[in-house]
């Protein structure tokens, strides 16, 4: 699907915030209430917009010690990256799970409410995944830049 910029400026506007009514957003674009229902309807079907979330605090919910675990498999057959793969998606503390290329197979975000949270989480879940050979932990000191949006 070609995106024009009016796509495009609307795109942004629902990544800052969804919850606005289509009216409002009608005015900021210049169109009619109905242009603009009926582009995000389009947007939608052709799923360029997938999803629309509510973001949590992670400190008001106790889970504001984030830490990037960097993941190596002990074997790179096929059976091996599926079933970790699976596994990984089971664990509620893991936010997100890169493959990615480098030293290491996967990095893994996790988000806990303190240390011994996350020494709880990788003696009991996951180093009881069998295909991961070895992990190195980085601890999130200051977070400078977050964002969800994919700015177009």
């Amino acid at each position: 699907m070609e995106l024009d910029a009016t796509d495009k400026k609307l795109l942004n506007l629902l990544q800052q915030d969804c919850k606005k009514t289509t009216k409002a957003y009608a005015l900021e674009l210049g169109l009619s209430t109905t242009a603009v229902f009926e582009r995000i309807k389009r947007l939608e079907r052709n799923a360029i917009i997938t999803d629309y979330v509510g973001l949590v605090d992670k400190k008001k919910v106790q889970k504001s010690f984030t830490v990037y675990c960097h993941i190596k498999l002990v074997q790179h057959t096929k059976e091996n990256v599926l079933r970790f793969e699976h596994q990984i998606q089971q664990l509620q503390e893991v936010q997100e799970c890169q493959h990615i290329s480098g030293d290491y197979d996967y990095i893994v975000l996790v988000n806990v409410a303190n240390m011994q949270e996350y020494r709880e989480f990788m003696v009991n879940k996951l180093t009881a995944i069998d295909q991961i050979g070895s992990t190195q932990s980085s601890f999130v000191i200051n977070q400078v830049k977050k964002t969800t949006a994919v700015y177009i």
